[in-house]
């Protein structure tokens, strides 16, 4: 059989016993080596590897993805970071000679990585004589409360300096609502134009948010002829994005799948994060070792591979859970103010249910909480949950039409979080309670089934009858 068929009788052996899908020229060659009929086993092989490139396989076989889907490169993944050097090289250069640096580009452009995966592994591991290894390399987010913990924006004690590189710069922006600790925050960030200060700083910010930095007068200045722009892979950088972290595991990508993925990044800003999670989820359904272009459109390719993984997840949830996933992730979303839409870095705490409630209903919070960041949409960590990426935001369309259907009523519910946690912090003040139209505009708001959105702190503070703990 084996000299009629071509192959050896341990390939036709292995084909035979059923524990995985043959190559199809293996089980044509099969075929007619039994006489059988080929265009008909042709289309039972093409039905049968339809289906099993469309199934994922189980989180278990999950442990060594060599791409990093919607979450950031961190250092310990430098190895598995390519087809950035150029820039890595042009920011640690920037930053080097100047004492504040921006590192300025789209969402979704690849700054986090590029500071965690590409700069700081670069500090760690100087070989270069002429630049002193730092004392410190210390990255944090600005987050609501960026003056919340003071001592990371001191210098480290140490023959070197201390680098700060502040990620996600914009949310000083977009999620800070106290002018007088965002100024703090800021003095204590230029404070590194002094040559004596031991600090060097790189901020990473949101291109669309940039206009923030020129309108303060300080910042603008010690950003003059220090910003580093960060536009789009050209096509030899996204094949190295694309293949070398394969290689490194020891995978092989279709060249046809590589060419496909080039063509539909294109230019495209912010299809980085995209890229990386229709490569992890084409990974999920790999053949062997090999990632295909089936795979890769059966995961939903690049403008659709978000979208089915977060569909799936949510078809996955009972009712009432789903319902609950809409409140947690419209929470954490920041409306736009002439800039795009962000996330909102939010404490867990924010999420505790409303009283009276049940040890189960607050299990269910937490479940889906749970649910959703297996399906890595949510990061929990540091007692904090957020959206892996926002492009989440616009990949995803059920949650952008949320985000469009509830826009007015989102922006309302940020600033009653905002009152709700002064009122916290004022003892339960009466004085600070809603009353007339503000009060009226939040009952309406909230009124019957949306009161749902509101957790244990918020229907409180806007009710006069509430009185101080």
């Amino acid at each position: 059989m084996a000299r009629r068929a071509g192959y050896s009788a341990a390939t036709l052996s292995q084909a035979a016993a059923g524990e995985r899908l043959p190559t199809l020229p293996v089980l044509l060659a099969y075929a007619r080596a039994c006489g059988g009929d080929e265009e008909e086993w042709r289309r039972r092989w093409t039905e049968a590897d339809k289906a099993v490139s469309q199934q994922p396989r189980p989180p278990e076989d999950d442990t060594d993805p060599p791409y990093r889907g919607l979450a950031r490169f961190e250092p310990g993944d430098a190895d598995l970071f390519f087809g950035r050097d150029e820039l890595t090289a042009q920011l640690a250069d920037t930053a080097r000679r100047h004492r504040v640096t921006a590192l300025v580009g789209a969402s979704g452009s690849g700054k986090s990585s590029l500071l965690r995966a590409g700069l700081v592994p670069g500090l760690r591991h100087t070989d270069d004589a002429a630049h002193q290894a730092p004392s410190a390399v210390r990255i944090l987010t600005p987050g609501a409360h960026p003056m919340a913990h003071p001592k990371r924006l001191e210098p480290a004690a140490g023959p070197g300096e201390t680098w700060l590189l502040v990620d996600q710069f914009e949310e000083l922006f977009a999620v800070c609502n106290d002018e007088a600790e965002r100024a703090a925050f800021l003095e204590r960030l230029l404070a590194a134009r002094d040559e004596t200060s031991q600090l060097r700083v790189v901020l990473a910010v949101r291109a669309d948010f940039f206009g923030h930095c020129a309108a303060h007068r300080n910042l603008a200045a010690a950003l003059k002829d220090t910003v580093v722009l960060v536009g789009p892979m050209d096509k030899e950088q996204l094949r190295a994005a694309i293949v070398r972290p394969a290689v490194s595991r020891g995978l092989i990508v279709e060249r046809d799948l590589t060419a496909r993925i080039i063509e539909d990044v294109g230019d495209e800003p912010g299809a980085l994060p995209l890229m990386s999670h229709a490569l992890t989820e084409t990974w999920r359904r790999r053949r062997g070792r090999t990632l295909t272009t089936q795979a890769y459109e059966a995961a939903g390719a690049l403008h659709g591979s978000i979208a089915r993984t977060a569909e799936d997840a949510y078809h996955q949830l009972t009712l009432a859970q789903a319902t609950l996933a809409r409140h947690i992730l419209l929470r954490l979303i920041a409306p736009g103010n002439g800039t795009q839409d962000t996330h909102r870095p939010t404490a867990r705490t924010e999420f505790a249910t409303p009283e009276p409630c049940t040890e189960e209903e607050q299990t269910e919070t937490d479940a889906v909480l749970n649910r959703l960041a297996h399906s890595r949409l949510l990061t929990l960590d540091d007692g904090h949950v957020r959206l892996t990426h926002e492009a989440l935001i616009t990949a995803w369309p059920r949650l952008h039409s949320w985000i469009t259907d509830e826009r007015d009523r989102i922006r309302l519910h940020r600033q009653l979080t905002r009152d709700a946690t002064s009122w916290q912090e004022l003892d339960r003040d009466p004085g600070t309670l809603y009353r007339g139209t503000r009060l009226t505009r939040a009952e309406e708001a909230f009124a019957d089934q949306a009161r749902n959105a509101l957790n244990a702190l918020e229907p409180h503070s806007s009710t006069p009858q509430s009185q101080p703990a």
